[in-house]
């Protein structure tokens, strides 16, 4: 072999080592510089005061849902939209209820989502509507939050805002939404996100597809649900909607929905009973 080959192949081995570094090694260095960073005293007392239930998380809870979020601020753009100004305190709050759903979990921490868009009030988007018969028609909708499959969430911070003073009427925007991102992780927005073995499908399609059918029957008679009747609408949207009440409403969910709330302690590996006492007044 003569020097202009192994100079050549030397190259290319250099190549292939700094490709392999930036691929493998940087990413795991600034992951681990991530989680060293401190947490600021600011974004500490943001996440107090908007997350109602982070003081009575378990101790290694907190710590990992702000390691969670400064991985979360770290990675995504935040985007003001409709003369919306992006703040700290936009930022963390949103943060913190996105990585709410991640505790304790193997996921890919919205590896696919770029960007979150946020308007100071509800915005108007277009969509096609297909009646049973097949026909489309166009129209506006005016809209709190929307997940789109295109790696962003947009928002309305005044429904944000709105969620955070009633951390126990199982409505919450951010956790809406970032449910559809969870569940888009599959590659199809369904209501069946990826789950931890093959074997858990079947479960889990039994109960989701016994209780969406229940909830559309309540719908239909117009009865009284603990469950918001826009579950009802889709399998995607239900999964969206148990994902607030689980949260929101564990107790009540639990004691309604045992089934489903089993499986939803199983799937985000966590037990909101802990973090609030029971109502006094039940639904």
């Amino acid at each position: 072999m003569d020097l202009s080959a192994i100079v050549t192949l030397s190259a290319l081995w250099l190549i292939v080592v700094a490709v392999a570094a930036l691929l493998f090694v940087y990413p795991r260095y600034r992951r681990r510089r991530l989680d060293a960073t401190p947490f600021p005293p600011e974004w500490l007392a943001i996440l107090r005061n908007n997350l109602k239930i982070y003081r009575a998380m378990w101790p290694n809870q907190q710590e990992q849902l702000r390691r969670l979020i400064v991985r979360f601020l770290d990675s995504k753009e935040f985007v003001g939209c409709g003369g919306q100004v992006i703040t700290d305190e936009i930022r963390v709050t949103i943060a913190a209820h996105a990585c709410l759903l991640l505790l304790n979990r193997p996921s890919h921490e919205y590896e696919d989502l770029r960007s979150i868009l946020v308007y100071p009030s509800g915005f108007v988007v277009e969509h096609d509507h297909h009646d049973e018969f097949g026909v489309v028609t166009e129209g506006e909708n005016y809209l709190a939050g929307e997940s789109w499959s295109n790696g962003k969430v947009v928002l309305a911070w005044d429904s944000v805002e709105h969620s955070l003073s009633n951390f126990a009427d199982g409505e919450n925007v951010v956790l809406h939404e970032f449910a559809h991102q969870l569940d888009h992780e599959s590659g199809v927005t369904n209501g069946a996100p990826l789950l931890y073995r093959k074997g858990e499908y079947r479960e889990w399609a039994r109960i989701f597809a016994k209780e969406f059918a229940a909830l559309q029957r309540a719908a239909d008679e117009n009865r009284d649900t603990l469950l918001d009747p826009y579950g009802a609408s889709d399998p995607a949207e239900f999964f969206a909607v148990v994902t607030e009440t689980f949260y929101e409403r564990p107790h009540e969910m639990a004691s309604k929905h045992p089934e489903l709330y089993a499986e939803l302690q199983v799937y985000y590996r966590v037990d909101p009973r802990e973090w609030q006492p029971p109502p006094e007044h039940p639904h």
